[in-house]
């Protein structure tokens, strides 16, 4: 579909010069800025849809030794009023 617009003239020379060294047709740069910017302000509804429908598909679970882990150093730094390494452990030295 052809469609006349109006940009300043700044902006077409930098498109102008963006096609020329991507190789690509004028019209494809103006289409793919023009889809890049519509995504950018898409609907925050829309957004979450998506990101629901990828995360649908895959497994979120936690890895058990990972989830092991992530109990075992957090009881530690229960423990440990300041953890080992950290500054305030230094300062107390």
């Amino acid at each position: 579909m052809k469609v006349a617009v109006s940009i300043p003239v700044q902006i077409f020379k930098s498109a102008e010069a963006l096609a020329k060294r991507l190789k690509k047709p004028r019209s494809q740069v103006y289409a793919e800025a023009l889809a890049h910017y519509i995504g950018a302000h898409d609907d925050p509804k829309a957004i979450t849809e998506k990101i629901n429908a990828v995360l649908s598909k895959t497994d979120s679970s936690i890895d058990a030794a990972l989830e092991r882990a992530r109990f075992e150093t957090l009881s530690d730094e229960a423990s440990t009023p300041y953890p080992p390494g950290s500054w305030r452990a230094w300062m107390k030295e």
